[in-house]
């Protein structure tokens, strides 16, 4: 694979490293930022870069006070004659979070970029400057393309963990040298406090560092923007934003386990009866979008979260929301069902966009899985969380809106689909194909699995055979809750060859490991 290799990562490292220095946990517990503070302007929460296309980029920075944030970009590492961009003033109002776009730039090439923070009244006097990169996406075929992807982050209570080296995997993430990672949700949970410690199978204890803002469930818009702080916390999450963009998504932990819109907490659980689960929404959405750099919500008055993500002529990714357009959660098991898991609207952009992409792969990033049987208990209730119910029969409830969708794939002969998703805490490999089906109108296509990224992993779920699954692959525990420092942690890594055009997936654990490995080739059915 025509593959460059990652260049100048050890200036990135130095820029990280001293903003980790300013970076203490004290600092973070802290009331607003802009209060009591002398000398100059400093991102010790790190850099991030987000949505990178061939000619464009987001970055993001969080400031101590308020300050103008402004970037300079590079080709090389030195920065010598650096283009400079003038991005916004940093307060309040945002957490003091904010994201510059970078437009015209070289495609398929390493960017070289760093932040400084300026004093609002006197512009000479900056921070210290806080360094990243990333490569943009080829115009060419023949460079191929590479990434990984993963979900759910401090889960269950199991948060950051210094003594096993925190969040880990994200060192082993770097380490495959990716062009960007996919998230696909969880990534906080913020309907789950983390505690100082907890009791581990062999009697020790699972030492977490801790948070004001994560000692109990998140209900205020600070409580949310504090679940979102805690994870930055963390220097190996550090380090990966600073060398690796990212594509985010959502799920149901941005807010509460297994939410949907219209949904009212009852009482017997730590929010207040009568919550509004769509208040709770609204507040973590915006806390989501001020603290991920994300084109659609950066731009968009709607802040929409799904959006189609064009890397190069190889490989389109197409985000979905599968959390805020959903019907209330339920036994799924109804005829009709408009609505479905997507709403009308964004099967409706699925579609029209998944029949506009001329790339060879057309990953479609989903934050469920679609044959799992994922079950919601919230309450004493026995209804669907997922697509699946169960049912092996013919397409019932969400399943009506999926199979729409893979009937038009097939009549439309759109060719190259691929599913990726995490949400379930373990790995796995779905093959789908009607010949094992209750429903027959659609083309083969394989479902990834991964995650999660640090959290509970848990035991592999029930098959539906509506859409006629069959489980290769499987490594999850046998028992619930497994900590991170037992293992059982994973991430997926696609790597698509840019003179054959073959597209590789491996599922790895959280130090690297391949467990499985499956390679399809460009432009066939039912492979």
């Amino acid at each position: 694979m025509s593959h460059r290799p990652f260049p100048g990562r050890r200036s990135v490292l130095r820029g990280t490293l001293a903003a980790s220095a300013a970076l203490t946990v004290p600092t973070a517990l802290g009331a607003a930022p802009a209060f009591a503070l002398s000398g100059r302007p400093r991102a010790g929460w790190g850099v991030q870069a987000g949505d990178v296309t061939c000619d464009s980029g987001l970055v993001w920075v969080r400031s101590d006070r308020p300050a103008r944030m402004i970037v300079e970009t590079s080709a090389t590492e030195s920065f010598r004659a650096p283009r400079r961009w003038h991005g916004p003033l940093l307060g309040a109002d945002s957490d003091f979070t904010g994201t510059t776009r970078l437009h015209g730039l070289p495609a398929g090439e390493q960017i070289h970029y760093r932040v400084l923070l300026a004093d609002p009244d006197d512009p000479r006097r900056t921070g210290e400057p806080v360094t990243g990169t990333f490569r943009t996406a080829p115009a060419r075929r023949r460079d191929g393309v590479r990434f990984v992807w993963s979900g759910d982050l401090a889960g269950q209570g199991w948060g950051i963990n210094e003594s096993i080296g925190g969040y880990r995997i994200f060192d082993a993430m770097a380490r495959t040298d990716p062009d960007f990672f996919l998230c696909s949700g969880d990534n906080i949970y913020a309907d789950g406090a983390i505690s100082a410690t907890q009791a581990l199978p062999d009697g020790s204890l699972y030492r977490n560092v801790t948070t004001e803002e994560k000692s109990h469930v998140a209900v205020t818009l600070d409580d949310f923007r504090g679940n979102f702080r805690y994870n930055l916390l963390d220097q190996a999450l550090r380090r990966f934003n600073a060398q690796v963009p990212n594509i985010i998504q959502w799920d149901d932990h941005e807010v509460r386990n297994n939410w949907y819109p219209g949904e009212v907490i009852g009482s017997g659980t730590p929010y207040p009866a009568g919550t509004k689960l769509d208040d709770l929404a609204l507040r973590s959405r915006r806390a989501f979008s001020e603290y991920f750099p994300i084109s659609t919500i950066s731009g968009r008055p709607d802040g929409r979260i799904y959006r189609v993500h064009h890397h190069g002529p190889l490989l389109d990714v197409f985000v979905l929301d599968m959390r805020t357009y959903r019907n209330a959660n339920s036994s799924d098991d109804q005829t009709t069902d408009p609505q479905g898991i997507l709403g009308a609207e964004q099967l409706e952009w699925l579609k029209r966009e998944l029949s506009r992409s001329r790339a060879v792969w057309k990953v479609i990033a989903a934050d469920m899985p679609l044959g799992l049987v994922v079950p919601d208990t919230n309450e004493g209730k026995a209804n669907i969380e997922a697509v699946a119910q169960g049912d092996p029969g013919a397409p019932l409830g969400r399943e009506l809106q999926i199979a729409e969708l893979l009937r038009y794939i097939k009549h439309r002969r759109i060719t190259g689909t691929v599913w990726l998703t995490a949400d379930v805490h373990y790995t796995s490999a779905q093959h789908y194909d009607p010949s094992r089906a209750a429903f027959k109108d659609f083309a083969p296509f394989w479902e990834f699995v991964s995650g999660p990224l640090n959290a509970g992993s848990f035991p592999a779920n029930a098959l539906d055979g509506t859409f006629g699954p069959d489980r290769v692959f499987v490594k999850a525990p046998t028992a619930s809750n497994v900590s991170p420092a037992e293992g059982y942690q994973f991430f997926g890594e696609v790597d698509i060859d840019g003179d054959s055009g073959e597209l590789t997936v491996r599922l790895r654990e959280y130090d690297g490991t391949v467990l499985f490995t499956k390679s399809l080739q460009p432009g066939r059915v039912g492979q």
